[in-house]
């Protein structure tokens, strides 16, 4: 039991998959397709892995230090629309967030535990979770952002719901060139404009890769090593590109801040609210309870007996 995989979920990013796509309506008329694909990807995810323990990891309203360092990092970044199935329905944070309640109460009837860390973004806190407190720990991180593949490794796996399968260091390196341990410095070259931030022009993954070699080893670059080689590349060979590397030093260097999941965007408090999951207790498994809250609901379209039966592997 002990060499389970530990599940950890990027909670707005697997709830939005499912509040934008899925077409499940209460008995009251209300859209709960949010809630009904959340419970059941957790279902499945339980299923198929096996795991020890599952956290659950809530957004907290954005990152405050990332902000206060660029201010327009995820500026434009535009909410999902609500699912296609229902356009009388209003597309409205009030929806979503009442979701995403009845989801909290929901899981209060398991032995999942939940963390809210405000202004805390959730992948920051899983990318402690995974360099510290779990790092000798097997784990699959549930979510389609791209930022985690930095944190990939022999004991860590990615689920992305987008893709429907799951993610390695291999298949990182297939599809982007660069290697997982560098993919976080590659991006903070290239950019990333979903979270609106600026890149350098014409360095895309696969340019950088040619460029320096080293991006594609599984030995990490730190940003001073990366610097000095492309400065030496630089006097060699003094292409546009190059120039343009070795000239956007200073922004690639604070892209590299935004990106990084590590302890550079957290608190001291942060990490005593992430540690304190860890001391916290696994809730009971209230079947029963949780059935009667759904049925309040108008709910009734989710498998509570498959969902309890895929919860029994978890150990403590």
């Amino acid at each position: 039991m002990s060499d389970r995989p530990v599940i950890i979920i990027d909670g707005l990013n697997l709830f939005m998959r499912h509040y934008a796509a899925h077409p499940a309506m209460s008995k009251n008329g209300d859209q709960v397709g949010g809630i009904v694909g959340f419970l059941t990807g957790i279902r499945r995810l339980s299923e198929k892995i096996g795991p020890s323990e599952i956290y659950v990891i809530w957004e907290g309203q954005g990152s405050s230090k990332k902000r206060h360092l660029y201010k327009e990092y995820k500026k434009s970044k535009k909410p999902k629309r609500l699912n296609r199935y229902y356009d009388d329905i209003p597309d409205s944070l009030s929806n979503q967030t009442n979701q995403i309640s009845v989801i909290v109460k929901a899981l209060r009837f398991t032995p999942i535990r939940q963390l809210y860390i405000e202004g805390c973004e959730a992948d920051d806190a899983i990318g402690y979770m995974c360099r510290y407190t779990l790092k000798d720990k097997r784990k699959v991180i549930v979510s389609s952002d791209h930022d985690y593949y930095q944190l990939l490794n022999n004991n860590t796996l990615i689920y992305s719901p987008t893709l429907k399968g799951f993610v390695n260091k291999n298949k990182v390196k297939e599809r982007y060139q660069v290697s997982a341990e560098n993919f976080c410095l590659a991006k903070s070259v290239a950019g990333d404009q979903s979270d609106n931030i600026p890149g350098i022009m014409g360095l895309s993954y696969k340019t950088l890769a040619k460029l320096i070699p080293d991006t594609t080893s599984s030995q990490e670059l730190t940003l001073d090593e990366f610097f000095v080689k492309a400065n030496d590349l630089h006097k060699k060979k003094n292409t546009k590109s190059i120039e343009r590397l070795v000239l956007g030093e200073t922004l690639i260097r604070r892209n590299w801040r935004l990106v990084r999941l590590d302890t550079n965007n957290l608190s001291l408090e942060h990490i005593n609210k992430i540690n304190s999951i860890f001391e916290s207790d696994m809730g009971v498994k209230d079947k029963l309870g949780m059935l009667r809250y759904l049925m309040k609901l108008g709910i009734n379209s989710l498998n509570i007996d498959g969902l309890y039966l895929s919860l029994q592997s978890l150990t403590r």
